[in-house]
C-alpha cells in the first residue's frame, strides 16, 4: 500500500495521526502533504492541536465520526 492509502486506513479505523506517528508508522515524513492530498480526493480530514507533555504543540488528525464507515 502507499503512504497515502494506510493513512487513510488508519484515520477509517478512527485513529487519530500525528507527524510522528506517520513517521514512525508509515515512514511518511510529510504527513501534512498526504493530509492535503486526501483533503483533494474529497475527504474531509479535521485537525486539531494537541499539546504534548513537554509544552510543544502538533497537529492531530482525524475522520470526522460522519465519515468513518
Amino acid at each position: 500500500m502507499s503512504q497515502k492509502a494506510d493513512i487513510l486506513a488508519a484515520l477509517k479505523r478512527g485513529e487519530t495521526l500525528t507527524a510522528r506517528d506517520a513517521d514512525r508508522r508509515f515512514n511518511c515524513m510529510r504527513l501534512a502533504a498526504r493530509i492535503c492530498e486526501l483533503n483533494k480526493d474529497g475527504w474531509n480530514i479535521a485537525s486539531d492541536n494537541l499539546t504534548l507533555p513537554n509544552g510543544k504543540i502538533v497537529a492531530a488528525y482525524r475522520l470526522p465520526r460522519l465519515e468513518l464507515f
